[in-house]
């Protein structure tokens, strides 16, 4: 099976290629840039284009040319999720590039949408759960599913719409908590300011999302939205805790430094079930 990924260069892309790769799958690596490509170690395995997919003069028909599934990671201007450039720009701009892929014969397509989707609702969040975006990014993300759902209409081919949760590994933002942590644990600094720590929230470690995401293109039959969650809620404090522990550092927790942001409830977690069914096993590695 051969796949081209976009966004290979991301957060999630690196991680997605090696898993895509250890399932022994071909890859076509896409990214804007080529210098970080070059820097990570499957290079040298993949077949990489460096490529703006957002390009209007882009070749379509030779970028998925042999491929049998195209994982859609890319998506610029993150991690400002309040900006009207998501629906201002990206929202048209991949949709284009999507439908243009699908019309070059690309029969199966995954996405990754985003747990934004479901906006400020609180507790278990099903994929049953009607999406209530509130804000931009979630927004763009939610019409573009409903977008490609509608081009299923008149071409069809399989859409796989994987929402992820809260991500975290190598790779990510330098100014999320978990990265400000190592840092702070780095500098051997005494405190460390936080808020209160009660929200709870859905973690994921990124490689073992991006296992999900791969087990999820082999699946070929599947065509829907699927929960890319661990199922389980954690505290903004517990998943603090434990990386003290993992790192053997003592630092106090400076608890509500910070206000509970208002643009996300208190306690919001994925339901887990069908991606459990799905994937079986996989689940758990």
């Amino acid at each position: 099976m051969k796949v081209l990924v976009t966004g290979a260069t991301g957060f999630v892309g690196p991680h997605l290629v090696q898993a895509l790769l250890a399932r022994g799958c071909r890859v076509r690596a896409a990214a804007r840039r080529s210098e970080p490509a070059r820097a990570q170690p499957w290079f040298d395995q993949v077949e990489f284009v460096e490529v703006d997919i957002h390009e209007e003069g882009l070749d379509i028909a030779a970028l998925v040319e042999g491929v049998d599934a195209l994982a859609h990671l890319a998506w610029p201007g993150l991690p400002n999720y309040q900006a009207l450039f998501h629906f201002e720009h990206n929202l048209m701009a991949d949709y284009r590039f999507l439908k243009r892929a699908v019309t070059a014969g690309v029969s199966q397509v995954m996405v990754t949408g985003t747990c934004f989707e479901y906006g400020l609702q609180s507790g278990p969040l099903s994929e049953r759960t009607e999406p209530l975006p509130a804000n931009p990014y979630g927004l763009a993300k939610n019409t573009l599913r409903i977008f490609l759902q509608h081009l299923q209409r008149e071409h069809p081919f399989t859409l796989q719409w994987a929402r992820l949760f809260y991500l975290h590994g190598a790779g990510q933002n330098p100014n999320s908590l978990l990265a400000a942590l190592d840092r702070a644990i780095d500098a051997q600094a005494t405190e460390f300011d936080m808020s209160g720590g009660e929200q709870l929230r859905d973690y994921l470690p990124v490689d073992r999302a991006a296992a999900y995401l791969a087990e999820l293109l082999l699946h070929r039959q599947f065509d829907g939205v699927i929960n890319c969650s661990s199922g389980q809620p954690v505290s903004v404090r517990a998943l603090v805790e434990a990386r003290l522990r993992e790192r053997g550092a003592a630092i106090r927790l400076n608890l509500g430094r910070y206000p509970y942001p208002s643009h996300e409830p208190m306690a919001f977690w994925g339901v887990a079930e069908r991606l459990q069914t799905l994937l079986g096993a996989a689940h758990d590695t």
